[in-house]
């Protein structure tokens, strides 16, 4: 088991991993998958065999309010159609934890439901919020689901210049899904998955 001493500092080497990929240069990015209201980018990964999506789209709220449903909590599990549980494992501070979360099956269960423990920190950034992630090897596999990785992720969220009642929501996820799945498979599921968050994400915020 993973001990974390000093959750602070890793969280902090995270936080730096996602403000780079933040920095990438548009060029670096090749499309995947767009459609009018959100579009879904990938280049390879320099952390594991697979690749680092980018999605980035324009939400109809606020920054806090975007936040408080993206963030770890029972609110998430409301909406997010993914998701079908999460536990607080550990809490450090306010802003960071470990958490567990188990995930649907996809594409007809060719990819099978899946778990991941991770370390989730969120911070101020400009005039909004990053919230960062990555995945840590941290208490026993749960036999029915495989044990995916998430490398450095997460969800850059900041209010238009023009109109501080939208955000631009921009999100950096590499997985890796682990078990013995095509990678085409798991290239069309991310974008799709990534597509389908912010449709959800979209229709939460609505009802709210």
């Amino acid at each position: 088991m993973e001990v974390l001493p000093d959750a602070t500092a890793f969280a902090t080497k995270v936080q730096n991993t996602l403000i780079q990929y933040h920095n990438i240069e548009d060029d670096k990015w090749r499309v995947a998958k767009k459609m009018k209201d959100v579009t879904i980018w990938r280049k390879p990964s320099e952390e594991f065999n697979g690749y680092l999506f980018k999605a980035q789209g324009i939400i109809d709220d606020v920054v806090n309010n975007v936040m408080d449903h993206i963030l770890p909590g029972p609110c998430r599990l409301d909406w997010d159609s993914l998701m079908t549980s999460m536990d607080i494992l550990e809490q450090f501070e306010e802003n960071c934890c470990v958490l567990r979360y188990t995930t649907a099956g996809q594409l007809w269960n060719i990819i099978s439901p899946r778990e991941f423990v991770d370390l989730s920190y969120t911070v101020a950034y400009e005039e909004g919020l990053l919230s960062c992630g990555v995945s840590l090897d941290w208490g026993e596999k749960k036999p029915e689901f495989v044990r995916g990785y998430n490398h450095p992720c997460g969800w850059f969220c900041v209010p238009l210049k023009d109109n501080a009642k939208q955000s631009l929501l921009t999100g950096y996820i590499q997985t890796d899904l682990r078990g013995m799945i095509p990678q085409s498979a798991v290239d069309t599921a991310m974008a799709s998955t990534l597509i389908n968050f912010y449709g959800d994400l979209r229709k939460a915020l609505r009802k709210a």
